[in-house]
């Protein structure tokens, strides 16, 4: 054999290369059962690594990646939230109750309905996981609402001299009706999310399910357990002075009397405030999901189509070497890939490939290096490197990956037939996309492809020669790739053998001999030999060809905002018949998520009527209650035009929420009225005087719920930015809801009862 062969041993080439803090490694992806608890799974993982490092000395074992942590940092966040909004909310009682037996009582609510909870989920097969949680947490604050009306009208029963006793059975029946009104338009708000398909609805129905559980708890606790705790644990006292008062509301009812004074001027200045929303909406901007800030980024590195691996390697290692320097002691980990790799989350399908490597860079979480300059530098970095394309981004955290967001925030398809007149419309797509100052890493999917020899064999000069293709394919094969001739036992190691040819230049290929029997002819002869370039991808969508345009986006530009500049660019590109241009990547993904979220408001809408309507009894006083939804959107809305802030689905899902928890203010106002009225008060006097009975629960349980909220909206920890602008909505809807509730929806009332009357008297005159 060595008379005719060298041979030698060598290792096999790697399909990739990885490297962690410059070192060369191997890389391994753990992945669990689709069923089986992901925080369990990399428990036992963990306790099996360790038992693994003992026998393997010498070796360091570095972990990368983990879900797991993400998993247990989030759940545990969520609790430090849901455990700040109860205490918040506990704070605020005392301060208007400013008694503490009292607030004791309403307190207890909490842990009982929040138990209470915990079996409504476990019959159900919920398990405490982010949103679950995150849903606990978002109904802290309305756990004690319904407790707070009916421990504030025992109150008021015990001020007018009844005993503890009677108090607290006659108060709780006064507000029974509306308090069982109360939490149902929430409830049912919640069933279009329930429903939902695509990402809203999988990421949100467990946070439905379980903020429904707990509001039919608190339900449950307010009529059963505060009674009977008022019952047992309160004092009899005749004193006015005695009970707790933290509100003035004499005040109120001074103002509510010049208010009902100038109803249609009031209602029309709140008409206007509304309609005056709508035009702030346009100017906010819109995107599918909050950007969450993160210590770990990454780079998708593509070199030249043709680079061969080893380059790749070295010019990551020479980044790597650079990235080091700048950074220095913030690194906890410098992780690299060069090559092909099948572990998810590695590199995204267009970096798969000799040429192309991921290099990830993982900062300590005490580091003080702000995203912005890391960027910066990153940039500056890469800029130095000739034939090279980068894209920079922040690490996605397990919940976005899990809601889904592509590859480049902005994809332009280009869809037709001929694959020449796809690519020059792709191009002048490009051209203007490179108009958008906000566009960065603008690529086309024919940009330069891989370098590649044609062969096309003639089939005259071949079928002289008795020769096809299946011959030339397989000589060729053997000839370039080499063919595996079994394995040699080295020592009871299996080594497989290889036989192959030495490497050719283009120029040798041509004198490849192709035999057939005893026929024996040079390559060139029977075909025709050229270098071209392949095309980088060739994609087909629904059977249609289709050309590509991905560009990712700077900084906290709003999404909607960068499309609708990039559509106004692309009108001037005249497409011929059958060829056209639509957006998708995450824009698409956000219009069908906001379809979809819109759909939801409408029906719930719809819902929380039909609830009212069947609650009063009326089809009139549900549409007074109703309009404190539009007061609760002006509040949501204007919150985020003063933060500077974009809407996306999260914020969606909050306004949605605001659709049930708006109107419970106006259903015990409303409640309150009409049963003066039944007792025999006129409008006018049954209005003021329900005005100054409730404006305590009404205030008392809008900033409970307010306060519960607060700490979701502030920026800590892993999952904190997709929480806050849910709250955000939440809370900035609440403020306003309250105040005109209190302000406008006694002016409607006072109208919509009028009108009522009015055609009352009508049909019994027809009649």
């Amino acid at each position: 054999m060595k008379d005719i062969a060298d041979i030698k041993f060598k290792n096999k080439i790697p399909d990739n290369i990885v490297h962690i803090s410059q070192n060369r490694s191997m890389a391994l992806a753990v992945y669990k059962e689709t069923n089986y608890n992901t925080v369990k799974a990399v428990s036992e993982f963990t306790k099996a690594l360790d038992v693994i490092k003992k026998n393997l000395r010498g070796y360091e074992l570095t972990v990368i990646q983990n879900q797991g942590d993400f998993i247990i940092n989030a759940i545990s966040e969520v609790k430090q939230t849901l455990l700040y909004g109860i205490i918040l909310a506990v704070i605020i009682l005392f301060v208007f109750l400013r008694r503490i037996g009292t607030t004791a009582i309403i307190a207890a609510a909490i842990p009982i309905s929040i138990i209470a909870t915990f079996n409504l989920m476990y019959f159900n097969g919920l398990t405490l996981n982010i949103m679950t949680l995150g849903g606990l947490a978002l109904g802290a604050g309305m756990l004690v609402d319904n407790a707070i009306v009916v421990m504030e009208n025992i109150f008021r029963n015990m001020e007018e001299g009844h005993s503890v006793k009677e108090a607290s059975i006659l108060g709780t029946s006064q507000v029974s009706g509306a308090i069982t009104a109360s939490p149902l338009p929430t409830i049912v708000v919640f069933l279009p999310i329930v429903y939902l398909h695509g990402s809203a609805g999988e990421l949100f129905r467990e946070q439905a399910w379980t903020v429904a559980f707990s509001l039919l708890s608190s339900l449950a606790v307010a009529i059963l357990v505060i009674p009977m705790l008022s019952s047992r644990l309160l004092k009899k006292t005749t004193k006015q002075h005695e009970i707790p008062a933290a509100i003035q509301v004499s005040v109120y009812g001074r103002f509510l009397k010049k208010v009902l004074n100038k109803k249609l001027p009031v209602i029309f200045a709140a008409a206007l405030m509304v309609v005056g929303t709508f035009y702030l909406i346009p100017h906010i901007g819109s995107e599918f999901i909050p950007k969450t800030d993160s210590n770990e980024f990454s780079i998708d590195i593509k070199l030249p189509e043709g680079t061969e691996l080893y380059r790749t390697e070295s010019t990551v290692a020479a980044i790597e070497k650079k990235i080091s320097t700048i950074f220095k002691d913030d690194i906890r980990t410098l992780y690299s890939m060069s090559g092909y790799t099948d572990i998810n989350g590695i590199s995204n399908e267009v970096f798969q490939d000799e040429n192309t490597a991921v290099i990830k860079l993982i900062f300590k979480k005490d580091s003080k290096i702000n995203s912005d300059s890391v960027l910066s530098s990153l940039n500056l970095v890469l800029s130095g490197i000739t034939g090279l394309e980068a894209n920079i981004a922040q690490e996605q955290t397990a919940l976005e990956s899990t809601i889904g967001t592509e590859s480049a925030p902005l994809i332009v398809e280009v869809l037709g037939e001929d694959l020449d007149v796809i690519q020059g419309l792709t191009e002048k797509v490009k051209e203007r996309a490179l108009m958008c100052t906000e566009l960065y890493n603008i690529e086309t999917s024919f940009d330069e492809g891989r370098p590649e020899i044609d062969i096309i064999l003639d089939p005259v000069r071949a079928g002289i020669n008795n020769i096809n293709i299946e011959t030339v394919n397989s000589q060729l094969e053997a000839a370039l790739i080499g063919e595996e001739s079994g394995q040699w036992d080295n020592d009871g190691e299996l080594m497989d053998i290889t036989i192959k040819m030495p490497r050719m230049s283009v120029s040798e290929i041509d004198d490849i001999i192709i035999t057939s029997g005893n026929n024996k002819v040079i390559l060139s002869s029977i075909a025709d030999i050229k270098v071209s370039r392949a095309p980088t991808s060739i994609i087909r969508q629904n059977q249609v060809r289709t050309g590509r345009v991905t560009a990712n986006i700077h900084g906290d530009t709003p999404l909607d905002k960068v499309v609708n500049k990039l559509n106004d660019k692309l009108k001037d590109i005249d497409f011929p018949p059958k060829y056209k241009f639509q957006i998708s990547g995450e824009e698409q993904k956000r219009r069908e998520a906001f379809k979809n979220l819109k759909f939801a408001l409408i029906l719930s809408l719809i819902l929380v009527y039909m609830v009212l309507a069947s609650q009063f009894e009326s089809l009139i006083h549900p549409l007074t209650i109703i309009l404190s939804i539009p007061f609760a959107i002006v509040g949501a809305v204007a919150i985020f035009f003063i933060l500077g802030k974009s809407l996306n689905i999260m914020a969606y899902i909050g306004i949605i929420m605001l659709v049930g928890i708006a109107v419970n203010d106006s259903i015990i106002l409303v409640d309150a009225i009409n049963q003066l009225k039944r007792e025999g008060l006129s409008r006018y006097d049954a209005i003021i005087m329900a005005g100054q009975r409730r404006i305590r629960p009404i205030i008392m349980t809008s900033i409970t719920t307010i306060l519960a909220l607060m700490p979701l909206t502030i920026g800590f920890g892993v999952g904190s930015a997709l929480r806050a602008p849910l709250a955000f909505a939440v809370i900035g809807g609440l403020i306003t809801a309250t105040f005109l509730t209190l302000v406008v929806i006694p002016c409607v009332y006072a109208v919509m009862d009028k009108i009522s009357e009015v055609i009352s008297f009508n049909k019994t005159k027809q009649e």
